[in-house]
């Protein structure tokens, strides 16, 4: 079933269900107008209009070809089992299938489910590698493992970081904004919990109406959504 014009497009729920929801347009975004574990529109009631060129451009923390035809945006949280599950099961054939071939890129957003607590260190922590150039590195260990003082300072030593330089900036947390901002917007789009995601045609981005996948939802819905984003690619690139 296609999207309609008026309408944001949520992933199957289970094989062969595809349910088709309104939306509030707000700025060439959408803001689900159903309810369900991770969505709603309570959240974004009220919110001034997001600034949508952000939520889908590229900041340090993307993977993949920067001119893949299809993107996905990740709202994550490290402490979040189901995003844990969808990093261990899901990511790794998302990666090799469709990232590391090109036709995927994957912008990771922070939505920690607290402004304070491991959740929020772990999102300075990774952001602090970043700072280093080392931001996957940690990202994928923090996901990979437990998250504490002890295991932090092991994977600063792992991966080669500047001990003093990471210690001053996980505490100082000059990231601390930009991650609320991340989580706001996530909030703005209708996200409620994590992990939630978004799937959108690169070059459409801001024009049509993307697709959410509420939920750590097997690996083939993904890719049955991201098969048919790269055939409406396809199909316009050829006509």
């Amino acid at each position: 079933m296609e999207t309609s014009p008026s309408s944001f497009r949520l992933a199957p729920l289970v094989a062969g269900t595809v349910l088709v929801l309104g939306l509030v347009a707000v700025a060439g975004f959408a803001l689900l107008k159903r309810e369900t574990p991770v969505m709603e529109t309570a959240a974004a009631v009220g919110r001034p209009e997001p600034s949508t060129d952000r939520l889908w451009q590229p900041d340090g923390r993307t993977r993949g070809n920067p001119g893949a035809p299809v993107t996905m945006i990740e709202y994550s949280d490290f402490t979040c089992g189901y995003c844990v599950k969808f990093f261990r099961e899901t990511w790794p054939r998302l990666q090799a299938k469709y990232v590391a071939t090109g036709k995927v890129r994957l912008l990771y957003r922070d939505f920690p489910r607290d402004p304070e607590g491991p959740a929020m260190t772990a999102a300075i922590a990774a952001r602090c590698a970043g700072d280093q150039g080392r931001y996957w590195d940690m990202h994928d260990r923090l996901f990979d493992g437990a998250i504490d003082i002890d295991r932090l300072q092991a994977y600063v030593k792992a991966i080669g970081l500047n001990q003093p330089a990471f210690a001053a900036c996980l505490r100082d947390a000059p990231h601390r904004k930009a991650i609320l901002q991340d989580k706001e917007d996530g909030l703005r789009v209708g996200f409620v919990g994590t992990p939630g995601f978004v799937l959108l045609q690169t070059d459409r981005a801001g024009k049509d109406k993307p697709i959410g996948l509420p939920g750590a939802f097997p690996a083939e819905v993904f890719e049955k959504e991201i098969d048919r984003l790269l055939k409406l690619s396809e199909t316009k690139n050829k006509g």
